[in-house]
């Protein structure tokens, strides 16, 4: 992929010279970050560790891997620690996990920034699948059947599905029967399942919410892969797990992965993985942290999504993590008059009237033509980390100052383009 180009935004070859040498990688958006400090309990668990300077070993030691099977176990999920792998963050261990399986993969569109990068990294094709109107995450199944017939047909490879229960982008939760029909698709189609579970535990309403692993669906055929920044911890402290099926498969994928993680270096610093042990444990700190915070991006995605209506856009309703996604087609004539006809200008246009990252579409593999973004809530809950601090603990954070400012904001920069 050349530098400065938006080659394959939209999945459709689409070539642009980007603004300011923007390529989709390395000037991609960032992720969802918490928009809070760094839990005093963690951050005494890191400097507790801190004399520790060797390495985590290829995959992960042992404390991380029995720490991981007991976070999955409290999620009905049964794992042994020899079918784990922990790894410096989730692109690193994906691009291990995907280089060890071969083949092509199958994504669903939109899906987060970075994982069309580490599939074209590898030299393998990226295959983006439409997702029902109900949710993002998964792929329609029937698109997904007839998209695999049509690559196998035109010579392709399509081996992995790569899917999300909780959804970065559009912030949504693939209801039970959609996320089984697309596993059923899967396993007749004979794909490998990846399910990205890094937003899980970020559920606005877990009581209202049921969310589902692949892993219960397809025990043999679904491997499950969580970024402990996701919920857990810091963006800035890259820890990631992976479970492996229990099969003779799953033992020859894990230690294929392992293999690229020795051979790329791609080891956990001894320091963090004591953290995200202790992280995985969710002792009362933790899980206490991790719940409120959903809860404060759950109220502010909410009330981010009144406005986006209010203003006549569209986006499903948010329901995990700490993003929502836009549409702004039926704003396209107010956006026209400001020089905006696709995703990336939106992106330039509402990122600088709203003074934070907006990426576009085209950003998650989504058509360039169509005017949508992603969203962050993060930046709606202060400047400083005494502005976050207050809305974590405001009984009702909306009617701070700072938070209801950045809301205002937002309904004003959309109530400009009505016609």
């Amino acid at each position: 992929m050349a530098e400065g180009t938006t080659e394959g935004l939209a999945g459709a070859g689409v070539w642009r010279l980007a603004p300011e040498g923007r390529g989709p990688v390395r000037y991609g958006p960032p992720s969802p970050e918490p928009g809070l400090p760094v839990l005093p309990e963690l951050r005494d668990v890191l400097a507790g560790a801190a004399d520790r300077a060797a390495p985590e070993p290829p995959g992960g030691g042992e404390p991380v891997r029995e720490a991981a099977c007991r976070h999955w176990a409290r999620r009905g999920l049964a794992t042994e620690p020899e079918n784990v792998a922990a790894g410096p963050g989730a692109p690193a261990l994906l691009l291990a996990l995907l280089g060890a399986y071969g083949g092509d993969v199958m994504l669903p569109r939109p899906c987060p920034a970075w994982w069309t990068p580490q599939v074209r990294l590898l030299g393998r094709r990226a295959y983006h699948v439409p997702t029902p109107a109900e949710c993002g995450g998964v792929p329609d199944p029937y698109a997904l059947l007839e998209t695999v017939r049509r690559v196998r047909a035109e010579g392709g490879d399509p081996r992995v599905l790569l899917l999300s229960v909780a959804d970065d982008p559009t912030g949504t939760v693939p209801p039970p029967e959609l996320l089984r029909e697309a596993c059923e698709a899967a396993e007749g189609a004979g794909l490998f399942v990846v399910s990205d579970e890094s937003w899980r535990d970020t559920v606005h309403r877990p009581h209202d919410t049921l969310v589902l692993s692949p892993a219960e669906m397809l025990p043999d055929t679904a491997a499950v892969l969580v970024d402990l920044s996701g919920a857990l911890l810091p963006g800035g402290w890259p820890a990631a797990v992976a479970r492996f099926p229990a099969t003779p498969r799953g033992t020859w994928l894990r230690a294929r992965t392992l293999d690229i993680l020795t051979a790329t270096g791609a080891l956990m610093a001894g320091p963090v993985a004591v953290a995200a042990a202790h992280a995985l444990d969710e002792p009362d700190a933790v899980a206490g942290r991790a719940y409120t915070a959903a809860a404060l991006h759950g109220a502010v995605a909410a009330a981010a999504h009144r406005e986006l209506l209010a203003a006549g856009a569209l986006a499903r309703p948010p329901q995990a993590g700490r993003h929502l996604y836009a549409d702004l087609t039926p704003l396209r004539a107010g956006l026209a008059r400001q020089g905006v006809g696709d995703a990336m200008e939106l992106e330039d246009w509402l990122g600088g009237r709203l003074g934070t990252p907006t990426p576009g579409g085209q950003r998650f593999a989504d058509e360039l033509g169509a005017l949508r973004v992603r969203l962050s809530t993060g930046p709606l809950l202060g400047a400083t980390p005494q502005d976050r601090l207050a809305a974590l603990g405001a009984r009702d954070p909306l009617a701070l100052p700072h938070v209801r400012g950045a809301l205002d904001l937002l309904g004003s920069v959309l109530a400009g383009l009505a016609d």
